[in-house]
């Protein structure tokens, strides 16, 4: 019995080409090019043909050949921390399963928590990665001006710095400072304390200041403050710190959910408070854990859907025009009320 083309294809012991699927098709390469090419023009009754044929042939298009004709990688680097901080892991998720639908890849670059390190731009370019989302406070504007400058088009993501010509996104971090300290006000708290993330940090000082500007408001002292660096181990050796002292705070705002959680447990197990009665301590971020009935942590919310809806139109716009006006986009939050802080008149847990 004669051979097919299909068989005689693979008998050849390679993987099929495009060559080979177009033959196999019946169709210019060029049509199985555009099939596989997202946004590309194709009519349906080539598209069928094209797929039928690869499926056959279990042809895989090579992006590193579409790359070389387009120039471009389809791969967006996402630079982030602090992974065991679980505002980031959804962050990640949801940018990933938006840029696989939209056609790219994510290439990840993870830091290992060190708060004093970037990604070197060298590494970065040598990827030929098409853009470049900053997820962390920790990672500078500088390394993403070097990006930029290099013709990489850049993001920020949870860190803004409104001097920059970097595109960025935030939750709101000054008003949920400021709501935060009114909440505590209302319940009646005389002694406030606050635990802050890293000084260089554009999040920590955003909601420290929106904390303090309630409290300047009311005619009050600011807060007692000991800094730390975002990771639970830190959180509690600031809590330990401003619980020990002589007249310790019977209000503690944490600037994310980790460290509140951490400020919990000594609170609990080391000077044998009662969190929500003797003193209330409340987050940021609103992560998955805030809600766990172990901890039922009062915190304010950053919506990870809104936060990646805007990282995403923000970079479809950079990628598209090199000079596309910078924008700083906040997402607003709410505050998330549950037992962890003592409830004014009028507030229910969530």
């Amino acid at each position: 019995m004669a051979d097919t083309k299909e068989t005689s294809i693979a008998n050849r012991g390679r993987p099929a080409t495009a060559y080979d699927v177009a033959r196999l098709a019946g169709v210019s390469q060029s049509a199985v090019s555009r099939t596989f090419t997202v946004g590309a023009s194709v009519s349906e009754g080539t598209r069928l043909k094209v797929l039928e044929a690869a499926q056959k042939l279990k042809y895989r298009p090579s992006h590193m050949a579409s790359s070389l004709k387009t120039r471009r990688s389809y791969i967006v680097g996402l630079a982030v921390t602090h992974l065991d901080n679980q505002f980031y892991p959804p962050i990640i998720e949801k940018l990933s399963e938006a840029l696989r639908q939209a056609g790219y890849r994510i290439l990840l670059f993870v830091t290992h928590g060190d708060i004093n390190f970037d990604p070197a731009l060298d590494e970065l370019l040598r990827y030929r990665v098409d853009a470049l989302i900053l997820a962390s406070t920790s990672l500078s504007s500088a390394l993403a001006q070097d990006c930029r400058d290099a013709g990489v088009p850049v993001v920020m993501v949870n860190n803004v710095d409104p001097e920059s010509a970097i595109a960025s996104v935030a939750g709101d971090n000054y008003k949920g400072g400021e709501t935060i300290a009114a909440f505590l006000h209302a319940g009646g708290h005389q002694r406030y304390g606050y635990i802050s993330g890293v000084e260089s940090s554009s999040t920590s000082r955003e909601r420290e200041a929106g904390f303090n500007s309630f409290f300047a408001s009311q005619g009050l002292p600011p807060p007692v403050r000991a800094i730390s660096n975002y990771r639970p181990e830190s959180g509690m050796t600031a809590a330990r710190h401003l619980l020990a002292s002589p007249t310790p705070p019977d209000a503690l705002f944490c600037v994310n959910d980790q460290m509140a959680i951490a400020a919990m447990e000594v609170a609990r197990h080391e000077f044998g408070l009662e969190v929500g009665r003797d003193i209330s301590i409340v987050g940021f971020d609103n992560t998955a854990m805030s809600a766990w009935p172990s901890f039922s942590l009062t915190t304010y919310s950053q919506p990870a859907d809104q936060l990646v809806a805007s990282t995403m139109t923000l970079l479809e716009a950079v990628m598209e025009r090199t000079d596309a006006p910078i924008e700083h986009v906040i997402v607003p939050g709410q505050l998330i009320v549950r037992t962890s802080a003592r409830l004014p008149n009028g507030f229910s847990p969530a």
